[in-house]
């Protein structure tokens, strides 16, 4: 792992992977690096023009490229159940659920979910559920869940999972964090009970400079926080190639574990890839399952493939 980059990526000719939030940032390199080895890609983005704008960048850079865009929104679950059914392909080797909205001013996704929650966690876990037997046909496939170091901040309130008693946007971030962690802890857990060889594992970019920091001050309209995140991204941020690395080793390397957390190796912050501290909550049975039977409930999806 020490030094791992891009071109540590293996092959990936004859695999298919699905990557959301690939318009831009770590999503728009994970699918450029996946294709570059081979995959066919689908970049599964809320905007059509912005996915279309990304699809056309990224076969500009590599001419042949299998790439295609697929329209889903996380903060929709009717969207992603017709993106799931609308799937065209009958094995899915890897599915990096990256897409993300952080730190934004209360607000609830059109099925009536806390925003952060809704697309960050149960937009991926009903996706996640949906493809499952795409995903199951296909040997040693990959769900790379993107955390992230900020989950340090607070564990879920599974009496409050939609904040409506209190909204505090950096603790709700936090949370579906949490969460995030807490569905793979527990998608891995559920795996190696059916005994199939699907690997769930998890991954953070550190602190990559992406759109994602400056997507609440502009729903606000703070300019001048605006301002001060795209000078932090510029000095401290590491540039969206190195935040990517993680997702990718995670994507993609050997021997992955079930249910490991992979970062940058400087204090979770930038740097090559490198097992990542997690908070003990994340890793907590119970509190995994009642956040698996809590998300079944709130969108529907149930993970039929791995009951007995």
């Amino acid at each position: 792992m020490p030094g791992w980059n891009t071109q540590d990526v293996p092959d990936q000719s004859g695999r298919v992977a699905v990557v959301t939030g690939a318009n831009s940032g770590i999503g728009f390199v994970t699918a450029r690096e996946l294709a570059r080895k081979g995959a066919r890609v689908v970049l599964a983005c809320r905007s059509e023009a912005r996915g279309n704008e990304a699809v056309e960048r990224l076969r500009a850079e590599l001419p042949e490229a299998r790439v295609e865009l697929g329209r889903l929104d996380l903060g929709d679950l009717a969207s992603v159940r017709e993106f799931a059914a609308g799937f065209p392909y009958e094995r899915l080797d890897v599915l990096v659920d990256n897409a993300g909205v952080m730190a934004l001013p209360y607000g609830t996704t059109v099925d009536g979910f806390e925003t952060q929650f809704g697309v960050n966690h149960l937009g991926h876990f009903a996706l996640t559920g949906l493809l499952l037997p795409a995903l199951l046909a296909a040997p040693g496939a990959r769900v790379v869940v993107v955390s992230s170091g900020m989950h340090a901040l607070a564990n879920i309130d599974i009496n409050d999972l939609n904040s409506e008693r209190r909204y505090r946007r950096w603790i709700a971030y936090a949370r579906s964090k949490t969460a995030n962690l807490l569905f793979t802890h527990e998608l891995a857990r559920r795996v190696a009970a059916h005994g199939t060889d699907l690997v769930a594992a998890a991954a953070h970019p550190g602190y990559a400079a992406t759109n994602l920091q400056t997507t609440g001050p502009l729903a606000e309209g703070r300019p001048a926080a605006e301002r001060l995140v795209r000078i932090a991204n510029r000095v401290v941020a590491q540039p969206a190639e190195a935040g990517a690395l993680p997702i990718l080793y995670a994507a993609t390397a050997p021997g992955v574990r079930p249910d490991s957390f992979t970062g940058p190796h400087i204090a979770m912050w930038r740097g090559t890839p490198a097992p990542s501290w997690r908070a003990p909550w994340t890793l907590n049975d119970t509190a995994g399952q009642r956040l698996w039977a809590a998300s079944e409930e709130l969108t529907g999806v149930t993970y039929d493939a791995l009951k007995a």
